[in-house]
């Protein structure tokens, strides 16, 4: 049977500061083979190159990858300002209508930094622009300086809620994570269930209420050793789960009417 293929959402950069590429994480696509046993597809974001309905087609499931660029202010009705940080409209325009689609019809998706923030503002939800300006909340940022295993070292705990849907993939209601995001969930969209928080109550793991597909979404970067960490594998052997479900369904032939 032929590996689901998962859609990894890209994001843009200049390449020497002059040649303009999608590109993703190579952590990403190690993570989708060699746990999730799925094709890697980079997804260009921006709905110019990409029609929505075409991918959801081609794809079995999505990785909303995390990037610098920040979900604009305006697509949860606030103003922009200089703490919002850059932006990519680019990428709001093609993933949070994906996001609600893949809702609607029970289709896959594990999002990740920015993308728990895309999930969160697809549903309705908004972002304070910066965490560590808010009283009693840690600085949730990579270290500006160290190499990569410094600044993805596990940095705090996050608490599941007991019984909750993380708890049951993780077999733990307490896991250890890195941390590297600058904004964060302020308001929560109306379907979206908080399932885990940071210990200064910063929102950590999310997911959609009622939706019929898999819809997780964590603030950390699980695809940092992700074969090796205990947290991270289990996220993504659960991912893996549900998109290999997706593609077998979608491959049965359909019944014929007697």
């Amino acid at each position: 049977m032929a590996r689901p293929v998962v859609g990894i959402i890209s994001n843009s950069y200049l390449i020497n500061d002059q040649y303009a590429v999608h590109a993703a994480g190579q952590l990403n696509a190690d993570a989708l083979v060699d746990i999730c046993g799925c094709l890697p597809l980079v997804v260009p974001a921006d709905p110019n190159h990409v029609d929505l309905a075409d991918l959801l087609d081609v794809c079995d499931g999505f990785l909303l990858t995390g990037g610098r660029p920040n979900v604009h202010p305006e697509e949860y009705g606030e103003v922009e300002t200089e703490a919002h940080g850059t932006f990519d409209r680019a990428r709001d325009a093609l993933v949070l209508p994906l996001v609600r689609a893949c809702v609607e019809r029970g289709q896959p998706f594990l999002g990740i930094c920015r993308g728990f923030q895309e999930v969160n503002v697809a549903m309705g939800g908004s972002l304070y622009p910066e965490i560590r300006d808010l009283p009693g909340r840690m600085n949730h940022r990579m270290p500006p300086e160290g190499t990569m295993e410094e600044k993805f070292e596990l940095r705090h705990d996050v608490h599941f809620t007991e019984g909750g849907v993380f708890h049951g993939v993780m077999g733990a209601a307490k896991v250890r994570t890195n941390t590297l995001h600058g904004q964060g969930i302020k308001q929560a969209g109306p379907r979206i269930v908080i399932d885990g928080h940071a210990e200064d109550g910063t929102p950590e793991a999310i997911y959609v209420q009622g939706a019929a597909g898999f819809t997780l979404a964590v603030q950390w970067h699980p695809e940092w050793n992700a074969a090796g960490d205990p947290v991270s594998r289990p996220l993504f052997e659960a991912f893996g789960t549900a998109l290999q479900d997706w593609s077998a369904r979608s491959a049965a032939p359909a019944l014929k009417a007697v």
